[in-house]
């Protein structure tokens, strides 16, 4: 690239839809990752029109999309100057649509706890192989919990209206540009798909014995980078988007908030401090952390996610808020500030280790432990509710760790690096206690806006702004603070995780049967 066509591409913007379960933003970001404009509207996450059923209507998601918008050039954004879109989206949130993609039912979300009714067996060799290999309660849930068997079950009319099953950004594809398309990069809840070969899956595959799915109601898929398809006209008259403007194919938010963070290689880890807590390393081969458990796509085309989750993960902050930071919430309010930005002086006020509490941050049950519950251990009449928070940070760190130890065993690599992105990462303690707990260095994202930037990252090598992913991350990702690990800090944390911490669930795991047993709570 000359210089003259590199500073014509200086000058070309990138405009990104990002919708996750609490906000939808348009962004707009330059060649060079930085972000020109935002807007930003508050969503209602969710109805819950009975107990733990979580759902939203689509028309309402896609009012405040073309909302944000039409805000980005109430700021006066210059729409000529961008040269193309993409979109990111919250993971395994599905809408059944009609042949002309209006929603059959709401959206329901990942979040959603509603169950279809039991089904009978896979048939063939499927039910005694996975009862030999121990999963089959593991695979019950999978196909209770799958949005498209609900459907069947509960409203079978409109099952057998649906004309695709699609994710939110399958749905958002089709209003921009009338294309039936999403990226394999979103490919991540309860579809038919071939994570390893990025592609559906086979006809012979268990999934389809699972999943009331036909291989017509799915979408056509694309590699993150290549076009979807160009803004219709009656999307550009709702959004204010330019008739014609190509839309690329990016990935789900997990994925772009890996990529926005510049985890391109297995030398970096990338830690999500979110509602969902996650450790993440690209690889350039499928690799399962947790047997069974599948390596999702990256938003880099061809690569793998290796991710290990922890469901409620900072979710626990907000938790933690609710119920005991009544005080920081009052402070917080007449100074005009959120009240996390206080919590830092609780985890100040406290020292490495929490005086011995130890918290177990199953707060919901993960896939390979549907038993599994919280723990917290170690109380003494010196802890304070100061002492819990610090102990919230210091488990989350430890199940993260423990993550990234699956990982590195199962993927042969050795993460040198963290990254560190998502709503808990403004937290300097949080950073400092990731640093600390994993012995390495942990750089917060120069931005906030990493899904976005990721988006971003991947819609600029489809237009041809940079000339590959590697060059793209390199022109687009810069380092924020960084956080150094403090060596007499991290042999203590060691101490306690090696000792302590992994031998917690493997002792208590027969009472959380128990526990289910005589409460019938989780079901």
């Amino acid at each position: 690239m000359d210089k003259k066509q590199q500073s014509q591409t200086q000058a070309d913007w990138i405009l990104t839809i990002d919708n996750g379960t609490q906000s939808v933003r348009a962004l707009v970001f330059d060649a060079k990752g930085k972000l020109v404009a935002k807007s930003q509207i508050k969503l209602t996450p969710y109805e819950s029109p009975q107990s733990g059923w979580c759902e939203q209507s689509g028309d309402y998601y896609w009012q405040n999309v073309c909302a944000a918008c039409q805000a980005l050039w109430q700021q006066g954004v210059d729409k000529t100057r961008i040269k193309g879109m993409s979109v990111t989206t919250q993971r395994g949130t599905m809408l059944p649509l009609d042949r002309e993609g209006e929603p059959l039912y709401p959206a329901i979300l990942w979040l959603d706890q509603r169950r279809a009714e039991s089904e009978s067996s896979l048939g063939g060799l499927w039910d005694p192989l996975f009862k030999l290999l121990g999963l089959s309660e593991t695979i019950a849930n999978f196909r209770s919990r799958a949005q498209p068997n609900w459907l069947y079950k509960a409203k079978p009319e409109l099952w057998h209206k649906t004309h695709k099953f699609a994710f939110l950004s399958g749905f958002f594809h089709h209003r921009l540009t009338g294309e039936w398309a999403d990226s394999v990069g979103s490919q991540v809840g309860y579809l038919p798909f071939d994570y390893k070969k990025h592609r559906w899956a086979p006809r012979w595959d268990w999934k389809w014995r699972a999943l009331h799915v036909k291989p017509e109601q799915l979408l056509t898929l694309l590699k993150p980078g290549e076009k979807v398809g160009e803004i219709t006209e009656k999307a550009s008259e709702q959004t204010g988007l330019p008739q014609g403007l190509p839309v690329i194919a990016a990935a789900a938010d997990k994925a772009c908030e890996v990529l926005g963070s510049g985890g391109e290689n297995a030398d970096v880890g990338c830690l999500s401090f979110g509602t969902t807590a996650t450790i993440n390393v690209t690889m350039p081969r499928y690799t399962e952390a947790v047997r069974f458990l599948p390596a999702y796509p990256s938003a880099i085309a061809g690569a793998f996610c290796s991710e290990v989750m922890l469901y409620r993960g900072f979710w626990m902050v907000s938790w933690f808020k609710e119920q005991f930071a009544h005080i920081e919430q009052e402070k917080a309010l007449q100074a005009g500030i959120e009240a996390e930005a206080l919590f830092d002086e609780l985890v100040s006020s406290v020292p490495p280790g929490s005086m011995g509490l130890m918290l177990q941050p199953y707060w919901g049950p993960g896939v390979k432990q549907p038993e599994a519950k919280g723990a917290v251990i170690g109380f003494g009449d010196v802890h304070t509710r100061a002492h819990l928070y610090r102990a919230i940070l210091e488990g989350l760190a430890f199940g993260l760790k423990e993550g990234l130890e699956a990982i590195e065993k199962k993927g042969g690599c050795k993460v040198k690096e963290l990254r560190v992105s998502g709503g808990g990462a403004k937290s300097d303690a949080a950073m400092q206690i990731a640093a600390d707990v994993f012995g390495l260095p942990a750089v917060r994202a120069h931005t906030v806006e990493t899904s976005g930037l990721g988006a971003a990252i991947a819609a600029s090598v489809g237009l041809g702004l940079h000339d590959d992913f590697d060059s793209a991350i390199k022109a687009m990702v810069h380092d924020g603070e960084r956080f150094e690990p403090d060596n007499q800090h991290h042999l203590m944390y060691q101490r306690l995780y090696n000792e302590i911490y992994l031998d917690i669930y493997k002792k208590l795991q027969p009472l959380y049967g128990k526990i289910r047993d005589i409460t019938g709570y989780p079901e």
